[in-house]
């Protein structure tokens, strides 16, 4: 498992991670949320040794990352699609990976097809793809040595939906076969999809952490019924709290089993039953970090996300 505990990373006066503690579990997705400037990248950047932190420590399978006896079989890192060397070809680029970690030569024919680049473009120089062909190779990089832990910085960013997509389900795959998995991204809809456990960050701090339902959910029960009338006397009767929302519904102050149960007691048919969670996860996004949205305020030290 990744293990951080009270992780801070101060930059001459500013404070880019304050007081951070999360852990990512094996067999799960965290995904990892903030808006730009919130502490994502340099957290991901102090657990892989590249940063140094002022306090705290991050662990991976028990150990720092400086310390792991074989890092590169033992954690995969995308941190950026882009640093790659542009004059090398993707093939290259794995050559140099699977000889670095000592692999048979034919882990590096069997990661091209895993990451679905052709030999074509595994013969072409790096300067020549395009951003999702990158993210493709450098998923491929963090995945040659067979890790038990992936950690991943925006890893779809530049992906068609068809690359999304596969990106999904390879890490749904690596997290059902026991893999731990951290991944940051801006695309709320797609950690809404695959995330198992949510931690979200803003100003450097958690706001928010717990598994994606529980967060998803905290914010109530919609509900519609072909009888609205019979069913606010029943969660009234109930004393369940509730108020009108759009189109006849009701938002209601209860866990969405309570409120199914109750109307199902009252003899009142449903027609809508789900979370409130509004837009859904960007819904709870926006509202759990508006205060370290770009909008809403201005942080010069910004870069150091």
């Amino acid at each position: 498992m990744i293990n951080v505990e009270s992780l801070t990373k101060k930059y001459a006066g500013f404070t880019a991670v304050d007081d951070v503690s999360f852990t990512a579990r094996p067999g799960r997705v965290t995904g990892f949320l903030g808006p730009n400037g919130a502490g994502k990248s340099t957290t991901m950047r102090v657990m892989v040794g590249l940063t140094p932190a002022s306090a705290g420590e991050v662990t991976i399978l028990g150990r720092r990352f400086a310390d792991l006896p074989d890092p590169g079989r033992e954690v995969g890192v995308l941190l950026d699609a882009s640093a790659q060397h542009a004059g090398r070809t993707g093939r290259e680029i794995l050559t140099i990976a699977q000889r670095t970690m000592g692999l048979p030569k034919s882990v590096v024919d069997e990661t091209l097809e895993r990451v679905s680049l052709t030999e074509s473009e595994a013969g072409r120089r790096v300067r020549n793809y395009s951003l999702g062909m990158r993210q493709r190779l450098g998923i491929g990089v963090a995945l040659i040595g067979d890790p038990e832990v992936l950690i991943l910085d925006e890893p779809a960013n530049g992906l068609d939906p068809a690359g999304i997509r596969w990106m999904r389900d390879l890490l749904r795959g690596f997290a059902d076969d026991g893999g731990t998995v951290l991944l940051s991204s801006h695309l709320l809809h797609e950690i809404e999809v695959i995330a198992d456990d949510l931690v979200v960050i803003g100003n450097g701090r958690i706001v928010a952490e717990g598994t994606k339902d529980s967060l998803l959910a905290a914010g109530g029960t919609l509900v519609r019924s072909a009888d609205p009338a019979a069913l606010a006397a029943a969660l009234t009767a109930a004393h369940i709290g509730h108020t009108s929302a759009d189109r006849g519904a009701l938002l209601v102050d209860a866990e969405l089993a309570v409120v199914g149960q109750t109307a199902f007691a009252a003899g009142v048919p449903l027609v809508e039953l789900r979370a409130a969670d509004g837009a859904g996860l960007e819904e709870m996004f926006l509202t759990l970090t508006a205060e370290s949205q770009r909008d809403s305020i201005t942080d010069p030290e910004g870069a150091a996300a």
